[in-house]
């Protein structure tokens, strides 16, 4: 692609994003699997690297905020339990939707993502905050671990 419409895309990617956020708070936008997964494609499809990223929501579902927190490599990124505990703490999140994209194009989830999700569902469970879904996201599709029995 030329410059002049990678940034013309970027822009729109972001325009696309800015307003379902701002949907997603003043309405229940999210509630639907494929609005999540549209919205998740939008916000991480694209990264050349993995970015683990959490949205959490408030107890009828809402979207409170969507906080990226990790950043990693190419094949993987480092996800610390503890910190995301403290965001959701911070924010009184009653739930949460874990996502990370896999730059490779292939969405299939590895032992690693199965195994972190566990933690982190076992660590939030803790404090009464429950995990809904973990996606992965790539170009080509996105799977999600509730859909998949995983949760």
């Amino acid at each position: 692609m030329k410059p002049a419409t990678l940034t013309t895309r970027a822009l729109v990617v972001q325009q696309a994003l800015e307003l379902l956020e701002c949907e997603a708070r003043e309405s229940d936008a999210l509630t639907s699997p494929d609005a999540v997964r549209d919205y998740l494609r939008l916000l991480l499809a694209d990264r050349p690297h993995e970015v683990f990223a959490v949205v959490f929501l408030d107890a009828q579902n809402r979207v409170i905020e969507t906080m990226e927190m990790f950043r990693g490599t190419l094949t993987q990124t480092s996800v610390y339990p503890r910190e995301v505990l403290i965001e959701a703490l911070a924010r009184n999140a009653a739930s949460v939707i874990l996502c990370h994209n896999h730059p490779s194009g292939v969405a299939e989830p590895s032992r690693a993502d199965q195994a972190l999700t566990q933690n982190l569902r076992s660590a939030l469970a803790l404090v009464d905050v429950r995990v809904l879904d973990h996606f992965v996201v790539t170009r080509g599709g996105t799977v999600s671990f509730a859909e998949r029995g995983l949760l």
